[in-house]
């Protein structure tokens, strides 16, 4: 199952919802979905406030568990306890509009050959942890980990477990750029046109 982190309060954007902003024509969020929906059974969308806003991409709507904007982490969780009789779930941003065609196969086959308990995704040396395969037993140590511990780095959380780390190139461009600034709209733009 695949959980899409659209909790976060956009700062950086100036507020409101980064997957609802459009590139091509079409919300951000669209082509996450488009990316992710061919290597997922199923997903679900994590945002906080009117699931309302999200009711054209016809998918459920999970909020965080900790009500106060706990990050990635408690996206994660989110989708962990949306996930009964699942043993896996993979995290991604919502605002990630170029994830790899390959991204689950490749993260779940490196996890096996590393016998690890989450895999994480990488570019250009450097890892990308909201975007992570993981295990749904780790559910209630996560959240005692939110909700007693406060822990909200989410490279803190994954560290505590054996990890593995999966490298994509990062040309012609990083297929984990998210769109976290009004500049990055154009960016995006760019590399829609010259994938098109």
């Amino acid at each position: 199952m695949g959980v899409l982190l659209a909790g976060g309060l956009a700062r950086r954007m100036g507020g409101g919802d980064k997957p609802l902003r459009e590139i091509g024509g079409r919300p951000i969020l669209a082509h996450v979905i488009e990316r992710l929906a061919p290597q997922c059974a199923r997903l679900v969308i994590n945002a906080n406030g009117d699931p309302a806003r999200f009711a054209d991409f016809g998918l459920p709507v999970v909020a965080d568990v900790p009500p106060d904007f706990a990050g990635p982490l408690a996206g994660v969780l989110a989708g962990m306890d949306a996930a009964q009789g699942v043993d896996d779930i993979l995290s991604a941003p919502a605002d990630t509009p170029f994830l790899p065609a390959d991204l689950v196969e490749r993260l779940y086959s490196a996890r096996a050959r590393a016998g690890a308990e989450i895999a994480v995704a990488a570019s250009g040396d450097r890892a990308h942890h909201a975007v992570a395969l993981w295990p749904t037993r780790l559910r209630e140590e996560l959240r005692r980990a939110l909700l007693e511990e406060d822990e909200r780095k989410v490279s803190a959380f994954i560290a505590r477990y054996r990890n593995v780390a999966v490298e994509w190139p990062v040309e012609p461009f990083d297929p984990f750029f998210n769109v976290n600034r009004p500049e990055d709209v154009g960016l995006a733009e760019a590399i829609l046109g010259a994938e098109g």
